[in-house]
């Protein structure tokens, strides 16, 4: 009988010459670069009631630029990311940054529905700059104090993934939703030339040809059944994190609450309370505590649909599912960061796109199907999903062997 594979990957090799933390303002820069930047792929979603009378479509079809967004940035992460591995990242990171500000020109300027969903795609894929941004800072971070760094900046990926909301929906509120999208135009071009300027030099791990690159990639996820399931654990939670976040918006604007778009965006800014529980993953996996971490996020995601589900015209209660749902994603993604991490030092970008990759798709499906389902059978129907795919994912979890690192 095969058992089951492992939690924590074999120790690798560590770096000879111990390493300084990283300055605390470069720590902060990169923090609020990933959130900045992750932030175009959800400002669609407090959006979509001014989508879809703008352009004239249907819920689901509204819900497709959530979808077509995150599309994008699953294959830039496939893609583009391990490219981190082999071109210098300071130049990389530049060269996206200016293509996403393009994209979210088009994406403020679109002037038919198709022409939105494309800019979109493009915005998304380049997007992907944050998960150059975050291997960088695992390289310049020490072993002992790896995970609460990345912690750190990780902590201002979901500050970005929630505020973000807030800002699209205090913007709309006052201008329209274009001026969303032109503004963090406006952004990227600001951090393309602050992080130009910013990041220390990183040579090349590798020299191989981008085809081989590409191969080299697919060959770690076949290589380590740890990061194939760590990235399956993430997609699971991310697919019932996109369907929240994505349909709320659906609940909120509805009876009994009939919320304007600021009160969608001040709703949003509830949730970020979540982002406060990364340094504290990111330190609970340091000591060896991921896996009991992630088990028991998958329970507190089924519990938040659960409340969420049950409380369905209490703003309190939505509230408060809201918030877990956020502590549940940010434990495993900073968890599982830790783990895959440590699997090839040389190849941390590749590995990183695999993860990534893997979990977006499912937040892609998660956002798509959603809408479906919201359509379909209401809240009810979402909140049934949000708590039936963590349990099955807990489920799995308890086939792992545990490590004496768990």
């Amino acid at each position: 009988m095969t058992q089951p594979e492992a939690e924590t990957p074999a120790p690798v090799a560590r770096d000879t010459v111990p390493k300084q933390a990283p300055p605390a303002w470069l720590v902060v820069l990169l923090a609020v670069s990933c959130g900045l930047t992750v932030a175009n792929l959800y400002y669609a979603q407090p959006l979509l009631n001014e989508l879809r009378t703008t352009f004239g479509v249907g819920e689901a079809a509204a819900g497709g630029v959530v979808t077509a967004t995150q599309i994008g940035y699953a294959a830039g992460m496939l893609l583009i990311v391990p490219l981190g591995d082999r071109v210098e990242n300071r130049s990389l990171v530049s060269l996206l940054l200016a293509i996403a500000c393009a994209g979210l020109v088009a994406t403020g300027l679109a002037p038919q529905f198709s022409v939105l969903l494309i800019a979109s795609l493009i915005a998304g894929s380049t997007s992907v700059v944050v998960q150059i941004l975050i291997p960088l800072t695992a390289d310049l971070s020490p072993d002992a104090v790896r995970g609460r760094i990345v912690g750190r900046v990780m902590s201002g990926l979901l500050f970005g993934i929630l505020l973000s909301r807030v800002a699209a929906s205090l913007l709309a509120e006052v201008t329209t939703w274009r001026v969303v999208f032109l503004i963090s135009a406006g952004l990227m071009a600001i951090l393309a030339v602050a992080l130009r300027f910013s990041l220390p030099r990183r040579a090349p791990k590798t020299s191989v040809h981008y085809g081989e690159l590409l191969r080299s990639t697919l060959r770690l996820a076949r290589d380590h059944p740890a990061l194939r399931r760590r990235a399956l654990y993430q997609a699971a939670l991310y697919s019932v994190f996109s369907a929240f976040w994505t349909t709320i918006a659906f609940v909120l604007t509805s009876a009994p609450f009939h919320y304007s778009q600021l009160g969608v965006g001040l709703f949003a800014l509830v949730g970020a309370a979540g982002a406060a529980i990364a340094p504290l993953a990111g330190r609970w996996a340091d000591h060896g505590h991921g896996r009991i971490a992630t088990g028991a996020s998958f329970l507190l995601c089924a519990a938040a649909f659960a409340v969420g589900g049950f409380g369905a015209h209490s703003v309190i209660a939505l509230a408060v599912a809201a918030i877990a749902l956020d502590m549940a994603v940010q434990t495993t993604m900073v968890s599982g960061q830790h783990v895959i991490y440590q699997l090839d030092p040389n190849a941390r970008a590749r590995v990183n796109s695999i993860y990534l990759a893997t979990f977006f798709v499912g937040g892609a499906i998660g956002s798509e199907v959603g809408s479906v389902l919201y359509h379909a059978g209401g809240w009810t129907a979402v909140s049934i999903l949000g708590a039936v795919i963590p349990l099955i994912a807990l489920a799995w979890w308890t086939t792992e062997r545990r490590s004496v690192d768990s």
